[in-house]
């Protein structure tokens, strides 16, 4: 059997068209392409993502955006092993336009199909620019999610601690709206933050010293908002979003250390390993928090590119490549999830959120 995996894989779980090329050789992991069509520009004059629209966009330019992946990778459908896409969570909408077209290039070529979990395709983000044994600890920190996960391979993740309400993604982006920043707000607050004194204003942070590495921002959220209510000036403005970017970035630190902590115990202090994923590990506060957090605990830190912070392909052709050197693939009746927790049953035995009829929440 080969351990080259070339593996075409696709993205549309929330308002990214995505597709990218990697090739898997061993170990080592070479992206061929990545292209990523956004949609900004449609969502901004609603503040935030509209699932119908992205949808619709999905539908409109998969093809095109798929093509110039291959076009850009120097590859044909025959220079495949396998075709990988986002089966959940997500948009159900945008999810079900990736997969099922991943299924007919699957159904059409021959190749092998892997419905990727969007989760774990961050999980294995940071293996796109270096490489990063197994086990580690991840903090997967995004829009949709925040979380702490001990990751031991492929398919092998633990929970360790989840938001009990919002993530600190949509926390960054919900006080950048209440400020009157455009979409996207979370790179938008970053850059009003600049210059700004974070001491100003009082916020709380949520559950720290709670012995658990659970997460809150539903009331920092609040709190900014109310502040931001009786702000006039650019320098108030500037003031707040410092103090915001702080204190969201003190509670993914002290929870995360609380995460370290027991994580050293389990593995008696050898090959410690953390690493931060998702869209806001691309702040600059945020990741230089996380790496004096980790520095004090004797872990090494990664990180993905900046490219690969946000949602993007390359990171779901890995985890399918992965997953096809290990002999997993799935049918093509593989099903379009909105809910797709990682660790599925601490997911079910002690669920963050009451499971409506979509699942369970991740």
């Amino acid at each position: 059997m080969t351990d080259t995996f070339t593996v075409l894989g696709l993205e549309t779980s929330c308002d990214e068209t995505a597709a990218a090329v990697v090739r898997l050789t061993g170990g080592r992991v070479e992206v061929l392409s990545s292209v990523v069509g956004s949609q900004i520009a449609a969502h901004a004059p609603f503040g935030g993502v509209v699932p119908e629209i992205a949808a619709r966009a999905h539908v409109e330019s998969i093809d095109s955006i798929a093509a110039r992946a291959l076009a850009e990778a120097g590859a044909g459908y025959g220079d495949l092993t396998g075709v990988a896409a986002t089966a959940g969570p997500g948009l159900v909408g945008g999810v079900m336009v990736g997969l099922s077209f991943g299924k007919a290039v699957a159904l059409a070529r021959g190749l092998p199909l892997v419905a990727v979990n969007h989760l774990e395709g961050h999980a294995v983000s940071a293996r796109l620019g270096a490489e990063i044994a197994y086990p580690f600890l991840l903090l997967l920190v995004s829009g949709g999610h925040c979380q702490l996960l001990e990751v031991a391979g492929v398919g092998a993740c633990t929970r360790l601690g989840s938001t009990i309400d919002d993530a600190a993604g949509e926390a960054f982006d919900k006080i950048a709206k209440t400020l009157g920043l455009p979409y996207p707000g979370g790179p938008a607050l970053e850059r009003l933050a600049e210059g700004g004194d974070p001491s100003r204003f009082t916020l709380p942070r949520m559950l720290l010293g709670r012995k658990d590495c659970d997460f809150s921002f539903s009331g920092l959220k609040t709190a900014a908002a109310r502040i931001a209510e009786g702000l006039s000036s650019d320098a108030d403005r500037r003031d707040l979003a410092a103090a915001v970017q702080t204190a969201i970035a003190d509670q993914l630190a002290e929870r995360t250390d609380r995460a370290m902590k027991a994580y050293a115990q389990r593995h008696e202090g050898r090959g410690l390993r953390f690493v931060v994923a998702g869209g806001v590990a691309a702040n600059k506060a945020v990741r230089a928090r996380l790496t004096e957090t980790t520095q004090a605990r004797g872990f090494a830190f990664y990180a993905p590119p900046l490219a690969y912070c946000t949602d993007n392909a390359a990171m779901i052709a890995l985890a399918g490549a992965e997953r096809l050197a290990l002999g997993l693939s799935d049918p093509l009746d593989a099903v379009a999830r909105p809910r797709w927790p990682l660790d599925e049953a601490a997911a079910a035995a002690s669920p963050t959120h009451l499971a409506g009829r979509k699942g369970a929440k991740a």
